[in-house]
């Protein structure tokens, strides 16, 4: 995969001296002008965004590689390659105006030392809508209940529980309760290629009604070992790194932590950032190119 650049530019403007510019190759993923090369102790810079992308030439003053880059809502996360100011995110906003319909775009540049000094009053990045659509798998025999929310049950291609909006599944849970688990290692290869079609989601995860320990106490164990049973989670884990596995303890939990991750979902997915550096911090994993 290509590497994202971080790359800085001197302007001629008094306002907006600098343009930022993200770029994959030669195509700009995001353009801004910005009043400094990097937000000062506890300050946040306005950004402007570059619509036009503008051709004009300006001098070239940084060009680092990016390590990471993630979007968290309203929110592009992005590590630098560099020992120093490294680490910074920009806030995208939707303020609607005061004297006339529609909205505005607001762009925070903030840093890491900026973000703890200012010590915001919202907490949670995640703030999801109270209503949702559920799709629940219609061989559920005692599922879950989700109030205020519309719930329909169907046949699902993967997991026990999906959360649908309008431009289809976008996440998915398969529930397991502690039987359930112990019946599936009997079949290893198969809980891999459940696993795995789970992975082609977005959101995924597999809710246990259980504790890790419950696994682990040999009077709850008739046909395997606490020692063996470590290792299947071990290995489960190991080839399934990018998919959640929530130890829940119970129904109740389970189903609340459920309710929750929905919740997050849809306000991750209805906030929005531009979109093509969206779809690149989704996918972006340099891991390949630094040691």
């Amino acid at each position: 995969m290509s590497r994202l650049f971080w790359v800085l530019e001197k302007t001629d403007s008094n306002k907006f001296p600098y343009r930022l510019n993200i770029k994959k190759g030669d195509k700009i993923l995001l353009s801004l002008f910005v009043q400094d090369r990097w937000p000062g102790a506890g300050k946040h810079i306005f950004c402007l965004r570059d619509e036009e992308k503008t051709t004009e030439v300006y001098e070239e003053i940084e060009k680092v590689p990016v390590i990471s880059a993630k979007r968290y809502g309203k929110r592009l996360s992005i590590v630098l390659d560099r020992p120093v100011n490294k680490r910074c995110d920009f806030l995208f906003l939707k303020k609607k105006y005061k004297s006339r319909e529609g909205e505005y775009e607001q762009i925070f540049w903030r840093t890491q030392q900026g973000i703890k000094e200012r010590k915001p009053r919202v907490k949670l990045t995640a703030r999801g809508s109270e209503s949702f659509h559920v799709l629940i798998d219609k061989n559920e025999k005692y599922p879950w209940k989700f109030p205020n929310c519309t719930v329909e049950r169907t046949q699902l291609k993967a997991g026990d529980y999906a959360l649908l909006s309008d431009e289809g599944i976008i996440a998915v849970v398969e529930r397991k309760n502690f039987h359930n688990m112990i019946s599936d290692f009997g079949s290893l290869h198969l809980l891999h290629m459940k696993l795995g079609e789970l992975e082609e989601y977005k959101h995924a995860a597999m809710v246990v009604e259980a504790h890790y320990d419950d696994f682990l106490k040999p009077d709850k164990l008739k046909f395997y070992s606490p020692s063996y049973l470590s290792k299947v989670w071990a290995e489960i884990f190991a080839y399934h790194p990018h998919f959640q596995i929530i130890f829940a303890g119970n129904r109740k939990m389970g189903k609340e932590w459920t309710l929750r991750f929905f919740h997050a979902v849809t306000s991750h997915e209805k906030d929005s950032i531009p979109t093509a550096v969206a779809e690149e911090a989704a996918n972006y994993d340099s891991s390949g190119d630094f040691i």
